[in-house]
């Protein structure tokens, strides 16, 4: 493999208290999914279970990808691991509006 053929991209992971943004070097055929395993995030958030990066929802720039491990990947391209959400956000809107009619 030629080192000129070699381009960085950025994985992005954060929980409430802390975030990390790991630069790894990737081919042309990279997929999204294989730079999050590259990027070793079990390593820098040991509290996370694996599954937490080898099955998450994955995004580039902020639009989520419906075939992850297909999606290869352009120079620059920033992957973000996405965590599940705690409560769905229809159930805290609808809990949030039943607070204030209460009211």
């Amino acid at each position: 493999m030629a080192a000129e053929s070699l381009f960085a991209v950025e994985v992005a992971f954060a929980t409430p208290m802390r975030q990390h943004l790991v630069v790894v070097e990737v081919t042309p055929q990279t997929t999204a999914r294989e730079a999050v395993a590259l990027a070793n995030l079990p390593a820098l958030f040991p509290e996370q279970p694996e599954e937490t990066f080898s099955q998450a929802p994955l995004g580039i720039f902020g639009k989520a990808l419906r075939e992850p491990q297909r999606q290869t990947l352009s120079p620059g391209d920033r992957i973000e691991v996405y965590r599940p959400l705690k409560i769905d956000p229809k159930a805290a809107r609808l809990a949030r509006a039943k607070r204030q009619a209460s009211r």
